[in-house]
């Protein structure tokens, strides 16, 4: 074979590690000794990258607490509650998020659990979203711990392809934050979003364009974000249970089986997604909810929990800029069965008072004797704070609400959290 066709076939390789550019034959780069080599035939021409932070919240606890680095760590609390992160050596052992604790403990007996504090991951997730916006503007953050990064055209910025620039960032966010990510390098959204999950953690992958549909071919529709059990099974019963068989259908057939999602649902199953990376992603809902220590029945037992979280609501509210134009009430019962009421407020509102009493009207309805375990509070839809609070004829104390609000605030910014309190919030003697 021509030296020349030979060069041409070959499959870049990046050290992850130094950037060095070893060949194709090289199994440890000859610069560093890293093992750590990305190789793949488009790696230097894809710019569209998922970034996950690795057990995003049990890293951090891990990173300030490095006696616990080989220990199993869970995130969250009380035997009632749930998981909310575990890291990679307790999820050896069977614990996944979400998971009730009771099971998580059964799982893993050992592990050390630790109570969120959101305060610290928020800051955490801060700092790594300054280090994507270092990349490019394009940066639309998913969640806490992941987002999507548009490289397109920064080549010429950062002297190197995504690839590269992007194996660089995740040793910054390493050695200045404390904690790891992985990458996934695509040439769209969907196709970067799979890659992640391919190797996890401190990964990085790649899906070409040229690969996409033969390699999703033999995998589950659950694959897919979105694609849940309940449609899942759907398709199942149609007999589309992998994305190859998905594939088959042209998108007319598409939509005479699955309305007017079909076309796009065959689209993704081939790999194929227009989606732009947009920075500033749209907030749709604010909430904020509690496990309780047992179970409650009693609409006066879970009214000052119930305040409680209003409280929170209508902080993380004000933090945001936002302010609720409906209120959803979210309840659990003892049998895990979830319960969702809502109800749209007469003038928009980002005062407790005013969510309180609408929520508390939800509550009374639903607290017809059944045991729950957990309740929650939402703003949905959320519209801008400016509006909201000033006050009308049918409501003409909501100007003062809001001003009692803001002086408590005040004074609990200037002498702690419990400098001063609402006795509805206080709990009902036993």
């Amino acid at each position: 074979m021509p030296t020349a066709f030979r060069e041409a076939q070959s499959v870049p390789v990046l050290c992850r590690d130094c950037l060095a550019r070893p060949s194709e034959q090289h199994r440890r780069c000859p610069a560093c000794g890293s093992s750590r080599l990305a190789r793949h035939p488009e790696l230097f021409s894809l710019a569209i990258a998922h970034v996950d932070c690795d057990a995003f919240f049990a890293s951090v606890e891990k990173r300030d607490r490095p006696e616990l680095a080989a220990r199993p760590v869970v995130i969250g609390g009380g035997q009632r509650g749930v998981v909310s992160a575990a890291c990679y050596v307790a999820r050896t052992r069977g614990v996944r998020s979400a998971m009730p604790m009771f099971k998580a403990l059964q799982a893993c007996p050992d592990a050390v659990v630790i109570k969120p504090d959101f305060a610290k991951y928020v800051a955490a997730s801060r700092q790594i979203r300054a280090l994507m916006e270092e990349l490019t503007p394009l940066v639309q953050p998913m969640s806490i711990d992941e987002a999507v990064l548009d490289l397109s055209g920064t080549e010429a910025l950062h002297g190197t392809p995504p690839a590269a620039t992007l194996a660089r960032f995740a040793r910054r966010v390493e050695r200045e934050v404390g904690v790891t990510v992985s990458v996934g390098l695509a040439p769209n959204r969907l196709l970067a979003k799979i890659a992640v999950e391919r190797d996890k953690p401190r990964g990085m992958a790649c899906i070409g364009a040229a690969e996409a549909a033969a390699l999703l071919a033999p995998e589950p529709v659950t694959i897919l974000p979105g694609v849940g059990p309940a449609f899942a099974a759907k398709l199942a019963a149609l007999g589309y249970a992998t994305l190859g068989q998905l594939q088959t259908l042209d998108a007319r057939e598409a939509m005479r089986r699955f309305g007017e999602e079909g076309a796009t649902l065959v689209a993704r199953a081939r790999g194929e997604d227009g989606r732009a990376v947009t920075p500033d992603r749209e907030t749709k809902s604010i909430s904020a909810e509690t496990t309780f220590d047992r179970d409650l029945s009693l609409a006066a037992e879970m009214e000052p929990i119930l305040w409680r979280l209003c409280e929170k609501l209508a902080r993380r509210l004000g933090e945001k800029g936002f302010a609720a134009g409906g209120v959803v009430l979210k309840l659990k019962t003892a049998r895990f069965a979830q319960r969702t009421r809502n109800v749209r407020l007469p003038g928009a509102s980002a005062v407790p008072e005013t969510i309180y009493a609408a929520a508390r009207a939800l509550l009374a309805r639903e607290a017809d004797g059944t045991p729950f375990r957990l309740i929650g509070i939402g703003a949905q839809p959320l519209v801008e704070a400016a509006g909201a609070d000033r006050g009308d004829l049918a409501d003409p104390e909501a100007p003062r609400r809001a001003a009692r609000w803001a002086a408590m605030e005040a004074l609990r910014a200037r002498f702690g959290e419990g400098a001063v309190r609402a006795g509805r919030g206080l709990p009902v003697p036993r």
